[in-house]
């Protein structure tokens, strides 16, 4: 899997990503810390709602945080390289599928926060592209609606 994400598309070969694996007690420390931010936004939780960030983590026993190392290029904008680092994680989602892993990909709020990033070691002109959770899936795989290619790919003739 960290073979297949390290073989994206990457425009003038910049490597701009870098993963961050967590698993066993570093999950509880990453709940930890998504219940820090959401209490610096809503310093009023109730047991319910912290309990709820302090489990976020542990949908799954292995988590990789895909990050954007954003550099400055007078040929490959931010944009791009944060494309990059996209194609990488779904080329790493793609090799768990294949080798029967579940995937899950996830951003909101916590990929944003301050406050995690901060505790993430996330330097400021990085990006986090998100969460990807790995494991044994406890709920059957949802089947990906079948797409006409006739909707999506559609000839051009100047």
């Amino acid at each position: 899997m960290f073979k297949a994400a390290l073989r994206a598309a990457d425009h003038g070969c910049l490597r701009p990503w870098r993963f961050l694996v967590l698993e066993g007690e570093a999950l509880d420390n990453l709940g930890q810390l998504f219940l820090k931010a959401a209490q610096a936004d809503e310093p009023q939780l109730n047991e319910v709602q912290q309990s709820r960030y302090l489990k976020m983590p542990k949908r799954a026993p292995l988590m990789i945080v895909a990050i954007s190392k954003n550099q400055e290029h007078p040929k490959v904008s931010v944009l791009e390289q944060q494309m990059a680092v996209a194609a990488a994680t779904q080329n790493l989602i793609t090799a768990a599928f294949a080798q029967g892993v579940g995937a899950y990909w996830r951003t909101g709020a916590m990929a944003e926060s301050a406050v995690v990033k901060e505790g993430l070691g996330i330097k400021q002109e990085e990006t986090i592209v998100g969460f990807i959770y790995l494991g044994t899936p406890a709920i059957p795989v949802k089947q990906a609606p079948s797409l006409s290619t006739e909707e999506f790919f559609i000839p051009w003739q100047g």
